[in-house]
């Protein structure tokens, strides 16, 4: 188990989005965040007391979390000497990154010396079954985004909590680290072997109540060269009845691919529906969800409303506005 509370290390992240496992953490496990530690350059920022390791230990921390998310999931040698020192001020290390705190040599040389724990969240722990893609009992819902980091996560979530203050039966399925560092539990979807991908998304959403949702945390995007296998395991081990499309209307290019323009949400509405139709042929599209962090609410609420009006189905942003309308929608089928 990874101690609580956390001192969320932003390293030299260069943007919020850079950190948005701290961002994950933070919003939805505030209790355990007792405040950041952010090197020189770090450009992000979680509004949480800036902390020197020693004031983090005075305050309760007792795990330095890696809070940050870069492209090809990698320990920088830049943050090695903050990561050693924490081991050595009584810190475990917790990382949802590709490169593991179990590989470095000087990271586990010190772990040992100093008896602490390092957590590699992103490291399949079940072998799982290649997919049969065989009908399963209950409902799930799938987020899948026009881009990365456009609020699949959030949109999960947001849905989860709207469902449980109804009364409905929902359960919220982790697919990368941030959500595991959330819940505790999941799948780290991009770190399993590619033929079992599938499988391990039906391993996770196994057989349940006729009434009971589902609701898997997206990853990737379909249209995104570097992230679309994953997004492709998720709908078909996923088998879904329900799609909701995630988008982030200001963005200017793809994640990390600034020679790739966004897609609409018709161009994913379409091609989502019919890949997922393989293995659910009842699926369907039944909202969107609009990550409008960057916009002033009267520009968020009219880009909301031409969405409803051009597409025909209920959008909004969940966690600024609410998950009523998506819940709704799920209800009814």
């Amino acid at each position: 188990m990874i101690q609580t509370p956390y001192l969320l290390f932003l390293g030299d992240a260069p943007d919020g989005l850079a950190a948005k496992v701290a961002q994950g953490i933070k919003d939805w496990r505030p209790e355990n965040c007792v405040g950041q530690f952010r090197m020189d350059g770090c450009n992000a920022d979680m509004g949480l007391p800036d902390m020197t390791l020693e004031e983090a230990r005075a305050a309760g921390a007792k795990t330095l979390v890696i809070g940050v998310a870069n492209r090809g999931g990698i320990i920088s040698p830049a943050w090695k000497k903050v990561l050693v020192m924490a081991l050595e001020e009584g810190f475990d290390l917790a990382s949802g990154l590709h490169n593991l705190l179990r590989d470095e040599p000087d990271l586990v040389a010190v772990a040992e010396a100093t008896g602490r724990s390092l957590h590699d969240v992103r490291v399949p722990e079940v072998d799982y079954p290649i997919a049969n893609g065989e009908k399963r009992r209950g409902k799930r819902c799938l987020a899948v985004g026009t881009d990365c980091s456009v609020g699949k996560m959030y949109t999960a979530l947001c849905l989860d909590r709207e469902m449980r203050e109804r009364g409905m039966k929902a359960t919220f399925r982790a697919t990368g680290q941030t959500g595991i560092l959330i819940t505790g539990d999941g799948v780290p979807l991009d770190a399993v072997i590619a033929d079992f991908m599938a499988g391990s998304i039906e391993w996770l959403t196994p057989d349940n109540d006729d009434d009971h949702w589902d609701i898997i945390e997206g990853q990737g995007s379909l249209f995104h060269v570097s992230f679309s296998g994953v997004t492709m395991a998720l709908i078909h081990g996923g088998q879904p009845d329900a799609l909701i499309v995630c988008h982030e209307p200001t963005r200017e290019h793809m994640r990390g691919l600034p020679s790739y323009t966004l897609p609409s949400l018709e161009a994913v509405r379409d091609m989502a529906l019919a890949l997922a139709r393989v293995a659910n042929p009842a699926c369907q599209v039944v909202g969107y969800s609009i990550n409008t962090k960057a916009m002033p609410e009267d520009e968020a609420r009219a880009y909301l409303a031409d969405v409803e009006a051009r597409l025909g189905l209920p959008a909004t942003d969940p966690f600024r506005f609410g998950a009523g309308k998506l819940v709704d929608a799920l209800a009814a089928i």
